[in-house]
């Protein structure tokens, strides 16, 4: 069996046509869809990329393959393509992997195309490309970051020179060049839509602003972000207060940049149905997190909330018929349903083969950990988060408030369903095995305007926090101050924060 992975960044699920978005145009994608299975209820283990891509390619939680952030190395354990191609597969990559700490390792891949998002014309294939083509003078070819990096921009290069249109050409190249003698594994991964959004002409006028839905913003918004909403918004620039006109141009440019993925999408797809081999694929389309996009008033991801952590997840191919399932799934699920399709053996690991799920399963999902730990389990019924930073935890009724609108973590008539759900949390979590949540949790009584403790100013500030966004998150109860060596760490991570790094 082939297998083709379509992967995406910072993809949420609802910004496709097949999962009921009504302006954006997806036909390639809303195609695969038709025809192969649709999972309503997919997430992402980790809501932030390097993690959330450990998780996919080694089949291991965060907490067992000990990568919780960006920075941090990826789990060195064997990969799904390590696998494959010891099992005389063609194995080739094509586009943003986001390796770490090498950005260009193999990972069991055979050969790879690289196109990062950083590096230079020495390092990265497409960033080489570019130069070649006579655009060595862009700078910042992916877009212009730092404080613009949700400022809505047109890509500083042509269209064929996009690194999406890039992916495509590369991926067609590979299919070109595959035969029948020789199973294959293809992996193309796009950049986008990760901000900034910058679509090329002229797509970047696909949608028209003016005619873009305010983000969702329910009246319970505040009570629903974390410590790491307030966090993102300072440093991406979004804290300044409400721009309906910005947030209309940051829809239309993000939907945009869907839209001209899904057109390459397409292109890859015609290639594979030139190749005759298209009978014999089994096609996986997701992305490694959503992007929250102005709701709650709130953008990035870093969240359990379902615009950061529901995903699409769609499989086309022999042995997944038409339907849509509302089982829980996850990135996790990749590495085995890969092998078995392949019919190769392989070590258990934290996910399941989509052909044989477990039933009533709960699905576990970890960013940071310890004091920093924000933790979830889901079912088909519920979604419980803890915030260690907060002291908070969060109880969302998915199937009587599906637009996750209410936190009924402190509703005394849902004490039984949160006790049920804490359990499953303290008995999977190895941070929270000892954990009193009922005394840790401050918002018991939340008392406004109580001003904060110098402690708890000192450590929001080595988050990159100042004075007024600390009173805005530290909000009343007991607060234990970390320790000391916690807070020198994370005044390290701030000034990297603060820099860009």
């Amino acid at each position: 069996m082939n297998l083709l992975i379509i992967f995406s960044d910072q993809l949420r699920a609802d910004a496709l046509g097949c999962y009921g978005n009504r302006t954006v145009s997806t036909p390639a994608l809303d195609s695969l869809a038709a025809t192969g299975t649709v999972y309503d209820s997919a997430f992402t283990p980790c809501p932030v990329c390097v993690p959330a891509r450990s998780s996919l390619i080694t089949g291991l939680e965060p907490q067992h393959g000990e990568c919780f952030e960006n920075q941090m190395p990826m789990s060195s354990e064997s990969t799904f393509m390590d696998a494959l191609t010891e099992a005389g597969y063609r194995t080739h990559g094509v586009g943003k992997m986001h390796f770490t700490p090498d950005a260009h390792a193999l990972r069991g891949f055979q050969t790879r195309d690289t196109g990062e998002e950083f590096g230079t014309a020495d390092d990265d294939d497409y960033l080489a490309f570019v130069a070649e083509q006579g655009f060595d003078f862009v700078e910042h070819p992916h877009g212009l970051r730092d404080e613009m990096y949700y400022i809505p921009q047109l890509s500083p290069v042509p269209e064929p020179l996009h690194h999406s249109h890039w992916v495509a050409d590369r991926s067609i190249d590979f299919l070109r060049e595959q035969s029948s003698d020789r199973p294959f594994l293809l992996w193309s991964s796009f950049i986008a839509p990760h901000p900034p959004f910058a679509p090329p002409s002229p797509w970047h006028r696909r949608y028209e602003p003016s005619t873009m839905t305010d983000p969702f913003v329910p009246p319970s918004s505040s009570d629903l972000l974390t410590v790491y909403n307030h966090l993102q918004n300072r440093y991406k620039y979004r804290d300044g207060g409400r721009d309906r006109r910005l947030n209309q141009l940051l829809k239309a440019y993000y939907f945009a940049s869907v839209s001209y993925l899904d057109s390459q999408v397409g292109r890859i797809l015609r290639a594979l149905d030139e190749s005759g081999l298209r009978d014999e694929t089994t096609i996986i389309v997701t992305a490694d997190h959503g992007e929250l996009l102005g709701d709650y008033g709130s953008f990035g991801k870093r969240s359990f909330l379902d615009a950061s952590a529901r995903i699409p997840f769609i499989v086309s191919g022999p042995g997944f018929k038409a339907e849509r399932k509302r089982e829980v799934v996850s990135l996790l699920d990749v590495y085995p349903t890969v092998l078995e399709l392949a019919g190769i053996e392989h070590p258990e690991r934290d996910g399941s083969d989509l052909q044989d799920l477990p039933p009533e399963r709960a699905f576990f999902g970890q960013y940071q950990e310890g004091e920093l730990g924000l933790y979830a389990v889901i079912t088909d019924r519920w979604k419980y988060i803890w915030s260690a930073f907060d002291k908070r935890e969060y109880l969302l009724d998915r199937v009587r408030d599906p637009d996750e609108t209410m936190n009924l973590a402190y509703n005394v008539r849902r004490r039984a369903d949160l006790l049920s759900m804490r359990a499953l949390a303290l008995e999977h979590f190895e941070d929270l095995r000892d954990a009193d949540l009922d005394s840790l949790a401050s918002n018991s009584s939340l008392r406004l305007g109580e001003r904060p403790s110098p402690e708890a100013v000192r450590a929001m500030q080595a988050l990159g926090l100042d004075r007024d966004a600390a009173t805005l998150v530290v909000r009343g109860g007991a607060w234990t101050p970390p320790s000391e060596a916690w807070r020198d760490e994370r005044l390290e991570t701030g000034q990297r924060l603060k820099t860009g790094q």
